[in-house]
């Protein structure tokens, strides 16, 4: 009767040790860093569903700003070709060729913006601005996704290095350091894929 009474006594303590020494709060941080990153995927898959639209609108205006499109739809092609699955956020080389061809998304569509600003008859297309007022949605979406992302990440990092969560992770979890997602070196900002209405 003791034995069992010891055994259910330790069962329990072992219980509420693990409760109290971060083991589940680890893991959902990390399902929260995991979260984050699928809706940051969903919204760069957005814009890149808007591109084909884009491209087939500027087309009809600007058919000889061939290679400016081309452009476009290769970076597109690309970048949808390239995906991190959730284990991957630890691999920063993974990490640093998703963001560089997103960067190439963005850098083509600026330049696009370029060339729009040529054909004032494209800028009062009205599918041409809703297709526009669209991607500049999507850009300030990809911005807040990015930035809840890296703030699972930061809270995520910042908790399997603390105590005594950091020791739970080295016995039991295993838990690696996720990376951050960082902005293309070469663009401190979004797309310029804002216009004024034609004079």
């Amino acid at each position: 009767m003791f034995k069992r009474f010891f055994s259910a006594l330790a069962a329990l303590v072992v219980v509420m040790s693990l409760a109290g020494c971060g083991y589940n709060a680890l893991q959902q941080q990390e399902e929260t860093v995991f979260a984050a990153w699928g809706d940051l995927e969903a919204t760069l898959q957005r814009r890149a569903d808007l591109i084909p639209n884009l491209v087939e609108t500027v087309k009809g205006a600007a058919a000889h700003e061939r290679e400016t499109l081309q452009a476009v739809i290769d970076a597109r092609a690309k970048a949808t070709q390239m995906t991190l699955s959730p284990e991957m956020l630890t691999d920063k080389q993974a990490l640093a060729n998703f963001q560089a061809a997103q960067g190439e998304i963005s850098s083509a569509l600026s330049r696009l913006m370029v060339v729009v600003e040529r054909y004032p008859d494209l800028k009062a297309n009205q599918n041409y601005l809703a297709l526009q007022h669209q991607l500049e949605g999507t850009e300030n979406r990809i911005n807040v996704a990015r930035q809840r992302y890296n703030d699972a990440v930061r809270a995520f990092n910042g908790s399997i290095r603390s105590f005594p969560n950091s020791l739970t992770n080295s016995l039991l979890l295993h838990l690696e350091r996720k990376e951050f997602f960082q902005a293309d070196p070469g663009a401190k900002a979004a797309p310029a894929v804002s216009f004024g209405t034609q004079s």
